[in-house]
């Protein structure tokens, strides 16, 4: 760099700034006192840079002599175990965690084998309450309610601490009667036998009994097909069916 000089030998200034031409040829003005500045920051950025070396140095040097971090980490977190459990190995600090743990699970897998077995003595109540009560099974059916239990309980379940009962697709069955409302426990029952293959055998009033019984004459004919006469038989199973299709 050299100074840009006039013609009478004077520094060409701009804005206060002398004027330098670099070898390339380009004439660049002189900032002093940005340049003094930046100066004295670079200079107080070495020293900090320098003083957390130094720092830095001084933190290390009591671990001169370690060549292996790892080892010496491992050793640390050993005598801190010591510390921390006196009387205990520290190699035993790990198999003392894992019995609590297992005991800790022993209990969880107590309390959710309780809250299953109320969970199913809830279900088989509220089940077994609504079929021993069902006053369609006391009234249409010659069977007894666990036997009507048995043979369809699977097609209801709990739900919200209510009953539902499902059709044969395992959806939701809806009411007859009061259409767009989930049907109740008697309406499911009656239609969910009306939809049974055999359900003139469990029906009262069919001249059969509930196991299906044998022969007996009444007018030259079976007990059970109303004299043969299909057309009478649906009648006669409305009639004492109200309610239900056929």
């Amino acid at each position: 760099m050299k100074l840009k000089l006039n013609a009478e030998g004077h520094a060409v200034v701009v804005d206060g700034k002398p004027v330098y031409v670099h070898d390339d040829g380009k004439e660049v003005p002189f900032d002093a006192p940005s340049t003094v500045q930046t100066i004295s920051r670079l200079n107080a950025e070495a020293k900090s840079h320098r003083e957390r070396a130094e720092a830095a140095e001084g933190k290390l040097k009591p671990f001169e002599g370690i060549e292996d971090p790892a080892a010496a980490r491992k050793a640390l977190e050993t005598v801190a175990n010591l510390d921390q459990k006196k009387l205990v190995d520290a190699g035993e600090i790990e198999k003392v965690k894992a019995e609590i743990g297992k005991a800790f699970q022993a209990k969880l897998d107590e309390a959710n084998s309780r809250g299953d077995k109320l969970e199913s003595q809830l279900v088989s109540e509220l089940l077994g309450g609504a079929f021993s009560r069902s006053k369609f099974i006391a009234e249409k059916l010659a069977i007894p309610a666990d036997i009507v239990q048995a043979t369809f309980g699977n097609r209801f379940q709990i739900e919200d601490g209510r009953i539902r009962a499902k059709d044969a697709n395992g959806k939701d069955m809806y009411s007859v009667t009061r259409p767009g409302e989930i049907a109740d426990f008697e309406e499911a029952l009656a239609l969910i036998v009306d939809a049974y293959p055999n359900k003139d055998s469990i029906l009262k009033g069919t001249g059969q009994s509930g196991g299906g019984a044998g022969e007996s004459k009444s007018n030259g004919t079976k007990q059970g097909d109303l004299g043969g006469d299909k057309a009478a038989r649906v009648t006669a199973i409305k009639s004492r069916f109200p309610g239900l299709s056929t």
